[in-house]
């Protein structure tokens, strides 16, 4: 029996789980949605299909540097708890998933969740594991970086913050400290010449504001203005921020004494941008005891 687009719909809407695993389950059973969703009861997806709901705002930063030093993969894996980030199960699905992604060279999460290893596709590893740890885990985002010249620097703080960096040196020294740097301040641009317009010209209505009823003359508001709008222009870029490792040097002014350039860079820090559930312990029991 063909397995038709109404069929996955159904099962979909009445496990959660998703479009592949519906599909899978719906062949195994010769079509029975009944059979499927007792056969995915059974094997915990349509469980862990519930759980895909619940957020996941913990989890680790991977990285992985090719063997010719050219391209390096950063993602993040989310789990709910820093607890089940810990489990060995979770990290070791996590270093499977990252070196996966580096082969694949994607940025997309539903290509990475369709592709295979083993013959099996990674959505159905993530569910599957799932139903193992009893958490939600999410695959949240894959950025690729390509270096047509110098190396790369990369550095993870614990497991939580990750950064690549790609100089135009080979100092290898200088990036490491250059993503150390960028894991510490978390620049938005490289230079001012990236910043967008907008943004500059928010910024400046702002100042231009806050100044308005200053009653000093138009040329001395029209240099705070200035001097206000680089300060903040410094403090966005990486190159007008203080070095960390020597506040008195800009990383503009480091990166002149070496002859080099930040060609790109990429910063994950986990659950940055997520909206994390506040729990009150007293309302879950009370959820409890009223069978919610």
């Amino acid at each position: 029996m063909s397995v038709t687009a109404s069929m996955v719909k159904e099962l979909r809407e009445r496990t959660g789980a998703g479009m592949m695993e519906c599909k899978k389950a719906l062949v195994a059973s010769n079509g029975d949605v009944e059979v499927a969703i007792e056969e995915m009861r059974k094997s915990g997806a349509a469980k862990a299909a519930k759980k895909s709901g619940r957020v996941a705002a913990e989890g680790v930063v991977k990285i992985v540097i090719a063997d010719d030093g050219k391209k390096a993969t950063i993602i993040e894996i989310n789990s709910e708890t820093d607890f089940a980030a810990k489990d060995a199960q979770f990290l070791a699905f996590a270093d499977k998933i990252a070196a996966h992604a580096a082969a694949l060279g994607t940025e997309n999460v539903e290509q990475l969740l369709a592709s295979e290893i083993d013959g099996e596709s990674v959505e159905t590893i993530r569910t599957a594991l799932i139903a193992k740890i009893g958490e939600n885990i999410q695959i949240r985002r894959i950025s690729q970086l390509t270096a047509d010249q110098g190396v790369f620097g990369h550095y993870i703080h614990g497991v939580k913050i990750g950064v690549v960096v790609n100089v135009s040196t080979d100092n290898t020294d200088l990036a490491k400290d250059l993503a150390m740097h960028i894991a510490a301040v978390s620049p938005e641009y490289i230079a001012e010449k990236d910043v967008p317009a907008d943004v500059i010209a928010k910024e400046k209505e702002i100042l231009i504001a806050q100044v308005a009823d200053s009653g000093k003359p138009p040329e001395i508001v029209e240099k705070m203005i200035g001097g206000r709008l680089r300060k903040f222009l410094a403090g966005i870029t990486l190159y007008g921020q203080p070095f960390v490792k020597n506040p008195d040097m800009s990383v503009e002014k480091l990166l002149k004494s070496e002859g080099a350039d930040v060609v790109s860079y990429a910063r994950m820090e986990v659950g940055e941008g997520i909206e994390k559930k506040e729990d009150n312990f007293a309302e879950e029991v009370m959820a409890q005891a009223r069978g919610e």
